[in-house]
């Protein structure tokens, strides 16, 4: 019997799996802060390459059809390549704004995916949004405002961009949801590398240029093995809590991106950008109490 006051064996299991998330959400704020630094050396469109080519080649270490048999066995093909071709879309929209956004900026934005999912999960999902969430997606929207500041110069078209990214992605959120019952996890990060890889490789022969410095190079192996570690970490996470427990901490990647941003480019967050990150952040959160809440409820 474990000392009073001690952690339970599953209490452990969830803050392993709440540190878990946060190094994976770090993960994904050094993919987005090395994306940016490697868009001003190259071609936007050969830096998803990169992050698709290498991080398949690695995955293929672990996940292959030889050490996992069945693994290329789907039950829902044209799901599989639409929620593959959504995460593409989604890290080349979001890789092309970062290339004139700072990164806290683009992060604050990617935050708003939560409420796209809740718009698109009644007619695709059939499950509808009442008045509260209503609120909330229309707070959180403001909060949005607040961190693209709409004046009288108008909103940069990378923030439009970096908007459309979030709602592809709640796009593939869904469909990985819609996937879950039907395949396995293997299978499905087995096609989301193939697919991206094959549709980032289309354009490289029209823009392809050789990179002269080493240091290139090596941001090209760094962001395809961080984003691939990124999303293993992630599975790991959930394999140890949670995901309505989990979801609360992907929040903390704004710190991660904040600090980044610093470091690498000099940007400070502004005071619009922060205030806008807090709305959008606490929006996020409630919608996502909400739901585990009303998914608690018996039927």
């Amino acid at each position: 019997m474990a000392p009073q006051g001690s952690p339970t064996p599953a209490g452990l299991s969830t803050l392993a799996g709440i540190g878990l998330m946060c190094l994976a959400v770090t993960s994904f704020a050094l993919t987005d802060a090395t994306a940016k630094w490697l868009s001003g050396h190259m071609n936007v469109l050969m830096v998803v390459w990169a992050r698709y080519a290498i991080q398949f080649a690695a995955s293929l270490v672990v996940f292959n059809p030889w050490t996992v048999p069945g693994l290329l066995r789907t039950t829902r093909p044209w799901l599989q390549l639409g929620r593959s071709a959504l995460l593409y879309a989604t890290t080349a929209m979001n890789f092309a704004a970062l290339q004139y956004l700072q990164l806290d900026q683009t992060v604050s934005i990617m935050f708003s995916t939560p409420f796209f999912v809740a718009l698109m999960a009644g007619p695709l999902l059939g499950e509808w949004v009442g008045a509260r969430r209503w609120i909330a997606i229309l707070v959180g929207f403001a909060g949005i405002l607040l961190v693209v500041q709409p004046g009288a110069g108008g909103i940069h078209p990378a923030a439009l961009l970096s908007l459309a990214a979030a709602a592809t992605y709640a796009l593939y959120s869904i469909a990985t949801r819609m996937l879950a019952p039907h395949d396995p996890s293997p299978t499905t990060l087995f096609y989301s590398a193939l697919v991206g890889t094959i549709a980032a490789s289309l354009p490289l022969p029209f823009v392809w240029e050789t990179p002269h410095e080493p240091l290139v190079y090596g941001g090209m192996l760094f962001l395809g093995v961080i984003a691939g570690a990124g999303h293993f970490v992630l599975i790991l996470a959930h394999a140890r809590a949670p995901a309505a427990t989990l979801a609360p901490f992907i929040y903390t990647q704004i710190i991660a991106m904040v600090a980044l941003g610093w470091l690498l480019f000099g940007q400070v967050p502004s005071l619009w950008t922060l205030a806008g990150a807090a709305v959008v952040i606490s929006s996020g959160i409630y919608l996502i109490l909400r739901e585990r809440k009303l998914h608690r409820r018996p039927s």
